[in-house]
């Protein structure tokens, strides 16, 4: 056994990493190394930067990354940290991963495509395709809203109030028609196109109208439309299905237990059916890196179309998000279209200019992948990518 293997394990160890329910652990995780802050020359990528966070790994941010960056025609690839703690074996770059929310994006494109074909009138109530699902106090909600997060839909019930009672309930599987009735059965949060409001809802409704309008599975609607037509081969919708199919790097989640100390878990096997078309696609960096080319290249959505998800709503103040896509600005002024996912063990980005003169994509085996303080990898990882300046790293181990 080599001694990095060794390390690692007794690393594991300290961390408490299980498969299944565990015991307590004392969390003894060390802080992450501070990133080099010299950016690029002009935003050019800080390729020494993100080489270093890489080789950082795992840390108690994350147990393992991989990433691709673009600049201008240029390309760079990398991964840092271990397949899994238990063996110690380097990441595989080409590994598939749970990308979460970037779902919605694949989503919004067939969506578009549809109002495209002339099947759907992104203007339209929702109502209008789906009056079965849809109640008359939703009545003015548009398709455009639910893409836009601005329908004032409340979100929909599932069990659970803690990362425990979820892992608990990891395996359910939930019916997208249950969870709309769910939510619609609440009072709206917010008027129709006049707040902006993240959440899953719109999404898990826009799945329902893709289905309804062409009379086939969201699943293939999407193969159909887009994976196929760009050779999307390791990306998939694995339906009930809780495990990532081929190959792929472990995700791990931490948890606090009784004593007040925290304990790692593998969180790799975990249902998705609570996202389904708004959270459950499962990919690669090479694929997402495709895909994120030809969408902004205008080959998944046609115009005048595509430019919904350039398009910020007009009436909803402080708006960032679009037709799938977010908008940000970076320090120097640049503008970059992006989306995040999150799920247990899990953290993806797709982000570009949208002239495609700086792409970034990337998987981050986050150890807390859904923890509302950010994640000092994925920070460092998108800094550098962007030649961003890197902020000091924290001092301490981090709480659990």
């Amino acid at each position: 056994m080599t001694r990095r293997i060794r390390t690692l394990l007794a690393a594991a160890l300290v961390l408490g990493v299980a498969a299944g329910p565990a015991s307590p652990a004392a969390a003894a995780s060390p802080a992450a190394p501070a990133a080099p802050s010299a950016a690029g020359a002009h935003g050019a990528p800080a390729l020494g930067a993100l080489r270093a966070v890489l080789d950082g790994l795992p840390n108690a941010h994350a147990t393992a990354a991989l990433v691709r960056v673009g600049d201008a025609g240029d390309a760079w690839q990398g991964s840092g940290g271990v397949h899994d703690l238990r063996s110690g074996r380097p990441a595989d770059p080409n590994g598939r991963f749970r990308a979460g929310s970037v779902t919605k994006v694949f989503t919004a494109a067939t969506v578009l495509q549809l109002a495209a074909d002339g099947e759907v009138d992104l203007a339209q109530p929702v109502r209008h395709y789906l009056p079965d699902l849809i109640p008359a106090p939703y009545g003015g909600v548009t398709v455009r809203q639910l893409l836009d997060h601005t329908h004032g839909l409340p979100d929909g019930d599932f069990p659970g109030t803690d990362v425990h009672e979820w892992y608990a309930h990891r395996f359910d599987v939930h019916d997208p028609r249950a969870i709309v009735a769910s939510a619609t059965a609440k009072t709206r949060v917010a008027p129709p196109g006049k707040v902006q409001r993240y959440s899953n809802i719109g999404y898990t409704v826009a799945g329902l109208l893709v289905e309804r309008v062409t009379g086939d599975t969201y699943e293939n609607q999407v193969a159909r439309r887009i994976l196929r037509p760009l050779g999307l081969q390791d990306t998939y919708l694995p339906g009930a299905s809780p495990r990532i199919r081929g190959p792929h790097n472990r995700g791990y989640q931490v948890f606090p237990v009784p004593d007040g100390t925290s304990e790692l878990r593998d969180v790799t096997v975990w249902g998705v059916t609570d996202g389904w078309a708004a959270g459950d696609l499962i990919s690669t960096t090479a694929d997402l890196e495709r895909f994120l080319v030809a969408l902004f290249d205008g080959r998944v959505v046609p115009e005048p179309y595509l430019k919904e998800m350039f398009t910020l709503p007009a009436d909803a103040p402080g708006a960032t998000m679009s037709a799938g896509l977010q908008r940000y600005v970076l320090p120097d002024g640049r503008v970059v279209w992006l989306k995040t996912g999150g799920r247990w063990g899990y953290n993806t980005l797709i982000a570009a200019t949208e002239d495609l003169s700086r792409t970034l994509v990337y998987s981050v085996n986050s150890t807390d992948a859904k923890g509302r303080g950010g994640n000092p990898v994925t920070e460092a990882i998108t800094r550098a990518a962007f030649g961003v300046p890197s902020r000091p790293a924290p001092s301490g181990p981090p709480a659990a």
